[in-house]
């Protein structure tokens, strides 16, 4: 018997409590299986808490219901709750009478003898100390629905956080993307002129603007903000409330009268006398109408706390899709600024490579012009005496000198000829890119 499993349920719908016997390795679902032939709520629409407000997680066995040790091994509750429901019905019927008990409160007049009457007093104590009891209960319960909402607002602010970060890094990109490119357009525009061009390039430039221009929707989040700042505003209120303390107070002093009371009466003695149950009466009828407030109270309070909690459960998803689309665009915005890079460099290539293909040009020119007047003129010659008469004549070496000329300016021409044809080719697949 002592290592028996048992769990104990608190249906918050109907503030009623099951227990279930555990079988060794229980699965939760198994678990849950019999929680929904118990309550009617479905596996799905069930939400069980630990008194910390931490969900059962299902990977782990039904006994992690169960705290280790002696503390509250019979009393320990799990607190059940219905997912497709934000708004509870409450207050709930109190716990029912005994007979006895309900016998002095149909008529608190009549004279009873004292040792009959200890014993429906006793009763009627037990029956105090048990209203007060549910009320804690259905608090705690309050409680870890209350610890519960917190997690959920906690994992929401990390990832609004998140999603401000995301679009704040979006919004700096998007500018120094439109600035650069729009130094890029004007540069590009001005040495059009006399440089390079390429319309396919320039078009490509535009839409990348434009398609940036778009993707600037992705950082206005204010319409998520705006419902996250008033959803944890009213969190903030519903902590602040004091429905969400201990409510019991006045219960508590009920419950320590009718103590005294049965205390008084156990000190007298066991002779022939009578006595009615007036005072006792009294007692159990103001802890009824007390537990009835607080219950009222506490399920009120309990709604707003589903409620929300299922507004969490809603922005969440969005918050999901506005990362997402952020990321998206933060992608799309590097690439493009990859890509234009990759394409200004490209130009600078064809640029280096046509100005290197002027100045051999140019070179290759100035020694076929200045080559021909050195070989013609006789050595020994200086510039200010008058030509030989026989000066012009060919001699053999002057024939040979004159044949390697020629043959080093045709591979001049050769090599100029091959060098245009790959600056075209280059220009061609820059504009088909």
């Amino acid at each position: 018997v002592l290592f028996l499993q048992i769990v104990h349920i608190l249906n918050m719908t109907s503030a009623k409590i099951v227990s279930f016997l555990l079988h060794p390795e229980e699965s939760l679902h198994s678990l849950q299986n019999r929680i929904e032939f118990e309550t009617g709520i479905s596996t799905g629409n069930q939400e069980l808490l630990l008194e910390t407000g931490i969900c059962l997680d299902p990977r782990k066995p039904a006994s992690q219901c169960v705290i280790d040790g002696v503390r509250g091994w019979d009393s320990y509750m799990v607190y059940l709750f219905d997912k497709s429901k934000t708004v509870y019905d409450g207050p709930f019927a109190s716990r029912s009478l005994s007979d006895c008990v309900n016998y002095i409160v149909q008529d608190s007049k009549i004279q009873l003898p004292i040792p009959q009457l200890r014993k429906v007093w006793a009763e009627a104590v037990h029956y105090v100390i048990g209203l007060k009891e549910d009320y804690s209960r259905l608090f705690q319960g309050q409680r870890a629905a209350m610890l519960s909402l917190l997690r959920y607002n906690a994992n929401l602010i990390k990832m609004k956080n998140n999603m401000v970060s995301a679009s704040q890094q979006l919004k700096a990109k998007l500018e120094f993307f439109h600035q650069s490119i729009r130094l890029d357009l004007e540069r590009y525009s001005d040495q059009m002129a006399y440089g390079i061009s390429s319309e396919k390039m320039l078009k490509a430039w535009k839409e990348m603007e434009e398609k940036a221009s778009q993707c600037a929707q992705a950082e206005d989040i204010g319409y998520l903000d705006e419902q996250i700042m008033a959803l944890h505003t009213e969190i903030v209120e519903l902590q602040k409330s004091p429905y969400a303390r201990r409510q019991g107070e006045v219960m508590e002093s009920l419950e320590q009268r009718a103590i005294d009371l049965y205390k008084q009466l156990k000190a007298r003695p066991p002779d022939h006398a009578y006595s009615d149950s007036t005072d006792m009466v009294k007692i159990i009828v103001q802890t009824v109408q007390s537990q009835d407030r607080v219950l009222k109270e506490l399920f009120g309070h309990l709604s707003k706390l589903l409620g929300c909690k299922q507004k969490i459960i809603d922005l969440l998803p969005e918050i999901e899709v506005a990362l997402n689309n952020i990321k998206e665009a933060d992608n799309s915005v590097m690439q493009m600024q990859g890509k234009r890079q990759r394409e200004i460099w490209h130009l600078l290539k064809i640029a280096c490579t046509q100005s290197s293909s002027r100045s051999l040009v140019s070179s290759s020119l100035e020694g076929t012009a200045s080559t021909p007047a050195a070989t013609w003129l006789p050595q020994g010659c200086s510039g200010n005496s008058a030509p030989h008469p026989l000066s012009s004549l060919a001699a053999p070496e002057d024939g040979e000198n004159f044949a390697d000329m020629i043959r080093e300016n045709v591979n001049y021409l050769e090599l100029f000829s091959s060098i245009l044809q790959e600056v075209r080719q280059e220009q061609n697949s820059m504009m088909v890119s």
